[in-house]
């Protein structure tokens, strides 16, 4: 089977079948690119899909991630990294073993055709012109064969005449030999063009055409091959990464097995577990009896301070209730019921609070009402002024349940003992340096590395005194968490020494740098001030005084509540320092005043300010 015997006289159409098949290759060559540029835009979504639900550093998601279960999820999108990866390692492998390989072959099978059908089309015009010559010599013969045919001709009619001279005759005899000459050369030339056309004409269409016919069949044949190999090649490409893809899938299988549902739900336990016992039993209140009921210091309804049934139990009451209770009653006259409080520092200083404290005089609500507000409850807050920082909170936790502040001091010694480590380390290094400049003059001063060393050192004594500060309150919870098989009831003795210790009580608040604010520690003190107080000392403040003044050094939108707008380079008036939170207390006029953070404005306290 071969084109050349065969298809002889189809160089027409083979020219348009190897064009074809050129055209055929390079749709190939287009549908990989295509292919490739698929596969990375899907790598490059999976990866957008991977980093959008990847936690947030340093936010509250990162503590999410504790759990097994979002500890898998985590490695189901760390694995689908790895999974976008081989995706792209996909495109890679098909733009450099097919696309570039198929490009580069293409045009070297253009070239080559071009030249094949270049030999075709001279062997053409070869014979064409071996036709065109052999037409030339028939048409010379037959016109000499017919000259010399008239002069026979005319020499015999003249030979004939009797009138025509002896002289005329010989002369048409002569001129009649000459033509039949004529026709034998033409008809000796004619012949040798013909055998000579039929030479090159068997060669032609048996040597010539056959040859080129056959380098452009074998060129369209290993055009099929290449192009059977590259199909042959994407299936390989798909394959190779299919026991990477595998392990991927099964990294995510083995994370989805260690989920640990009793792991997570102990993990609940230790992330809000306050340290309070359940309440007690609610005593019976006897309606009637004629004498002034006395209310048990364990009565649930203490929580709402019924003004008009019992007006000399101010809101200072509330310190004897059940700390859950309590909290969620100030919750209430903070925000919004249900709604909790906005983290720091988006949050604004909750120096302005949108709903005011209530007044105790509030008509008494059902007891299921309050029952169902204690359930839905969160323990986030003891005291009013444990919130006019920007959410910050006192220094020693005391805001929070006894089980939660005890992790979170123990969270703080650990880390300022880390912090003490790295300043030891840095002071190590900075004493083998100075002990290496003290040999060595010319490799420095060893004079430098004192003024370091010396901050080093006070940087240390700073630390060590704040572990100290933050044991001391470790221990000091330590050993007041109450035992929970001495507390089976809520009694009012009981509950007491709760106040004093688990609960955090305002005292405690008294001393913590924020400011905040301060509850009596005794009962009989509570129960002797009347219901309006609570109203005076959050309502009826005498405004700060001014303690000194301070420039804006960056522009700030006091969009929350409780915060200031200020302009850059503007002068205002400091009536509270920084309490360690990083908001500053400022004034602008008697009837405007907020929270700024201190990192925006530069403080010049006054003198007398410094020393009080």
């Amino acid at each position: 089977m071969s084109w050349g015997t065969e298809l002889w006289d189809q160089f027409d159409n083979l020219e348009k079948h190897t064009q074809w098949g050129i055209d055929v290759l390079e749709k190939y060559i287009k549908f990989v690119k295509e292919r490739t540029e698929i596969e990375l835009s899907y790598a490059k979504q999976l990866r957008n899909l991977s980093k959008k639900y990847q936690p947030k550093k340093n936010s509250k998601e990162e503590e999410e991630y504790r759990y097994t279960s979002t500890r898998a999820f985590l490695a189901t999108l760390n694995e689908m990294n790895d999974y976008a990866g081989q995706h792209e390692v996909i495109s890679e492998n098909m733009t450099s073993l097919i696309t570039a390989e198929l490009t580069r072959y293409v045009q070297e099978l253009k070239q080559e055709r071009k030249s094949h059908f270049h030999d075709g089309r001279k062997a053409q015009q070869h014979i064409e012109t071996c036709w065109k010559q052999l037409e030339a010599s028939k048409r010379r013969f037959e016109r000499d064969c017919k000259e010399a045919d008239r002069a026979q001709q005319y020499f015999e009619k003249m030979d004939a005449d009797i009138n025509v001279t002896k002289a005329d005759v010989e002369k048409a005899r002569q001129q009649a030999q000459l033509r039949h000459q004529m026709a034998e050369d033409s008809k000796a030339e004619y012949s040798s063009t013909l055998q000579k056309f039929n030479s090159e004409q068997h060669e032609h269409y048996y040597t010539h055409i056959p040859n080129i016919f056959q380098k452009i069949q074998e060129m369209e044949e290993r055009r099929i091959v290449r192009i059977g190999e590259s199909m042959k090649t994407f299936a390989e490409v798909d394959r190779q990464v299919i026991p990477i893809i595998g392990k991927c899938l099964d990294e995510i299988t083995k994370a989805a097995e260690s989920v640990d549902h009793k792991n997570d739900s102990q993990m609940v336990i230790e992330a809000f577990k306050s340290g309070f016992e359940p309440p007690g039993d609610v005593d019976f209140e006897d309606f009637t009896q004629p004498m002034k009921r006395t209310v048990s210091e364990s009565s649930l309804s203490n929580s709402r301070g019924d003004g008009k049934s019992e007006p000399k139990f101010g809101s200072k009451s509330k310190g004897k209730l059940w700390p859950f209770i309590k909290k969620n009653k100030l919750m209430s006259l903070l925000t919004s019921p249900h709604q909790p409080p906005p983290p720091p520092p988006a949050s604004a200083s909750p120096s302005a609070v949108p709903n005011g404290p209530q007044s105790p005089k509030q008509q008494k609500e059902p007891l299921s009402h309050r029952f169902n507000e204690f359930m839905t409850s969160k323990p986030k807050i003891h005291c009013f002024r444990s919130l006019k920082r920007g959410g910050a909170g006192p220094e020693d936790f005391s805001n929070l349940p006894p089980e939660q502040r005890r992790k979170k001091l123990q969270q703080k010694v650990d880390e300022l003992n880390r912090d003490i480590q790295k300043e030891m380390d840095s002071r190590d290094a900075l004493t083998k340096m100075k002990d290496v400049y003290i040999k060595n003059p010319q490799m420095g001063d060893a004079a430098s590395v004192d003024h370091r060393l010396a901050e080093l050192g006070q940087n240390i004594e700073k630390l060590r005194l704040e572990v100290q500060k933050f044991e001391g309150w470790l221990a000091e919870v330590e050993g007041r968490l109450p035992a929970r098989s001495e507390q089976p009831r809520r009694q009012s003795g009981v509950y007491e020494a709760q106040n004093a210790s688990g609960v955090n009580s305002c005292a405690q608040d008294r001393e913590s740098p924020d400011g905040s604010y301060t509850e009596e520690q005794s009962q009989e003190t509570e129960m002797k001030v009347p219901a309006t107080d609570f109203d005076d000392e959050f309502d009826d403040e005498e405004p700060l005084p001014t303690i000194g003044t301070c420039k804006a050094l960056y522009t700030f939108e006091g969009q929350n509540e409780g915060t200031i707008s200020v302009a850059e380079g503007e002068m205002l008036y400091v009536i509270e320092e920084d309490k360690g939170d990083g908001w500053t207390r400022i004034r602008r006029n008697e009837d405007e005043e907020g929270y700024v953070p201190t990192s925006y404005v530069e403080v010049y306290l006054d003198k007398n300010a410094k020393d009080s």
